[in-house]
């Protein structure tokens, strides 16, 4: 079964490389961790009891940034996005970037798919999902006014903001969306999130890319990671040049945002055995939902 409404991928930013790589207040050598998520059930190929797809980490790594893999303590059973042991920490890693945050110490925050939904979850104290009809498509994203000079957009080149609002490029594979009536009667959602985009699937209008106002988070319902990196034949998959430099730009700005985190390792040593290079990628076969998937124990 097509489970990738269960695939979330918070990517928070919390490590860096030594203070001699920080020059001028600018990390360049960025580590962003990506937490990990349980295993699909009936995966003949899963090992341990989590994964990440490669996908999500070739997406960083093309923009100039390395990975940490977060593991799960306890996992168990499908990812409820209330109430499981991924849902749990994820929100451990939003409530310290709240804190880091207010504290001045910046401290990113990616939300991918049901990462995207996740954090309305943590913001809100709530599910406010709705079912859509967008399991398998590709959709242009309708601009919100002035979304172009937002954070996440307004270094996009022009060609790029006009592929994104004219072609079909940004994959959706979800059942659950957030809904413009359901963000808006959410006083806690309104408050915190900026809307960006927003996408209809013919009945209703659900949010596509938002931004928090007062903190660097940052959440898309579209996989901006599929294009370059999954190969399997189906509905809502886009391999175009636009595609594939929208999908650059993205990596490309989270990364940039991770830059400015400094916190670092207590030693070059425990980095190297953070870092995701210390696993080899399973290969799925070209017609998995995911062509490669990391396994943990």
């Amino acid at each position: 079964m097509y489970r990738q409404v269960l695939v979330l991928a918070v990517f928070t930013a919390f490590l860096c490389g030594f203070p001699a790589s920080c020059a001028r207040n600018v990390n360049y050598r960025p580590i962003i961790g990506i937490l990990a998520q349980e295993n699909i059930k009936d995966d003949p190929h899963a090992q341990g009891s989590s994964y990440i797809a490669a996908s999500y980490v070739k997406h960083l790594e093309s923009a100039g940034a390395r990975v940490v893999p977060i593991h799960l303590l306890l996992p168990g059973g499908n990812v409820d996005i209330e109430k499981s042991q991924f849902t749990r920490a994820a929100r451990i890693f939003y409530e310290l970037a709240i804190k880091a945050n207010d504290a001045s110490d910046y401290f990113p925050i990616w939300g991918t798919c049901q990462g995207f939904q996740q954090l309305t979850v943590l913001t809100s104290n709530k599910n406010l999902l709705t079912l859509t009809d967008t399991k398998a498509v590709a959709l242009p994203l309708t601009f919100s006014p002035g979304a172009q000079n937002s954070r996440l957009f307004k270094k996009f080149p022009k060609d790029v903001l006009q592929s994104l609002s004219e072609e079909n490029i940004t994959s959706n594979f979800h059942s659950w969306s957030l809904s413009i009536q359901n963000y808006s009667s959410n006083a806690k959602l309104k408050r915190f999130y900026r809307v960006l985009t927003t996408n209809t699937d013919g009945k209703k209008e659900f949010i596509s890319t938002m931004e928090a106002y007062q903190y660097p988070f940052y959440a898309v319902q579209w996989h901006p990671e599929k294009s370059p990196f999954e190969w399997i034949e189906k509905d809502g998959m886009v391999h175009t040049l636009s595609a594939i430099k929208a999908t650059f730009y993205t990596a490309h700005f989270f990364v940039s945002e991770a830059m400015k985190n400094h916190h670092q390792f207590s030693s070059q040593s425990e980095e190297e055995k953070a870092l995701i290079y210390n696993y080899q990628p399973v290969f799925k076969g070209m017609n998995s939902i995911f062509l490669q998937n990391y396994y943990f124990d």
